[in-house]
């Protein structure tokens, strides 16, 4: 199209309809000399969120609606459920399905809004903790007992900051062979992670509770093998810890529990809808623990242990 015609069409589409016609500028090839044109760019990694700053509460009486709460520090598919399960028979603990409470933030919208709260000594970690402890603590009142326990695997991967939300919390730290716990992991989703995938991710809760179990001083160690050979026993020294009387019908949990089974808020298998603990798998062998898993397995004692099958270590 000549520029004379061009300038002649935009003058009449300008004086009838407001509107003229552009050249499309081609966009510059961007491939490099001699080469094929670049490829579409990736999208872009999500940022990691920022670390929130926290600190112990001012005046627990006043902020803490909760007392003594329970925390099990737990690996995924360690035999979390069913100790929740069995502690949730007891007539003064409730223990919920996971609630994900490290996942509930506070932002600002406003400057206005976080001058405001500065102004009454409220940071984002503050308030953000007065939020957890509110919905756990209506939980518990719905249930009518006295204790709180709450069990989402990923919060060994916080356990400081729990312990400074709550400075009169609890801590239960549940461990499981390793090798257990990664072929579990890889059984409940074998479609979304390898063997290998499973072992290195399994791996990362694992490090965390280990952490937790050091930083911890006053938190009681259960072992899955053990609460599976004799749940009776293992009951009675976690009721000890927590200075509760031991109940006998927190064995059968079923009769509480049914259909509170939800696939990503615990277990949610066949076994663990049978009401009653069942037997944990055979230890596997040493020979059969992945050189990714022999570190956390030598540290939690389960090398030699796997000599003896179904045996833990004392």
């Amino acid at each position: 199209m000549s520029m004379d015609l061009l300038r002649k069409m935009n003058s009449a589409l300008g004086a009838s309809m407001g509107v003229e016609l552009r050249r499309v500028r081609k966009k510059p090839d961007t491939a490099p000399a001699g080469g094929t044109p670049a490829a579409a760019a990736e999208p872009a990694k999500k940022a990691k969120p920022a670390s929130v700053s926290y600190r112990p509460p001012q005046d627990p009486a006043l902020d803490r609606l909760l007392d003594r709460p329970v925390f099990v520090m737990s690996p995924v598919r360690s035999g979390s459920t069913l100790l929740r399960l069995l502690l949730n028979g007891h007539s003064r603990l409730h223990a919920p399905h996971e609630l994900h409470i490290r996942r509930l933030e506070v932002h600002f919208r406003t400057k206005l809004s976080q001058r405001a709260m500065e102004e009454l000594d409220l940071q984002r970690g503050d308030l953000e903790h007065l939020l957890w402890d509110r919905v756990l603590h209506r939980e518990l009142v719905k249930s009518g007992k006295d204790f709180i326990v709450e069990k989402t695997p990923s919060n060994a991967f916080v356990y400081k900051r729990l312990a400074a939300c709550w400075p009169d919390a609890r801590f239960i730290c549940l461990l499981r062979h390793p090798v257990s716990i990664a072929r579990s992991w890889h059984e409940a989703d074998p479609e979304k992670r390898t063997v290998d995938e499973a072992n290195e991710d399994a791996l990362r809760y694992m490090n965390a509770v280990q952490r937790a179990r050091e930083g911890l001083e006053s938190a009681l160690t259960v072992r899955y093998e053990d609460l599976t050979a004799d749940p009776a026993a293992e009951l009675r020294r976690i009721c000890d810890h927590l200075d509760i009387e031991f109940e006998p019908q927190m064995l059968e949990y079923g009769q509480s529990t049914e259909g509170n089974y939800t696939k990503g808020l615990g277990d949610w298998k066949d076994k663990i809808r049978s009401g009653s603990v069942q037997p944990g798998r055979k230890l596997p062998d040493p020979d059969e623990i992945p050189e990714v898993l022999r570190p956390i397995s030598e540290t939690w004692g389960y090398v030699d242990s796997g000599a003896r099958e179904g045996a833990a270590v004392s």
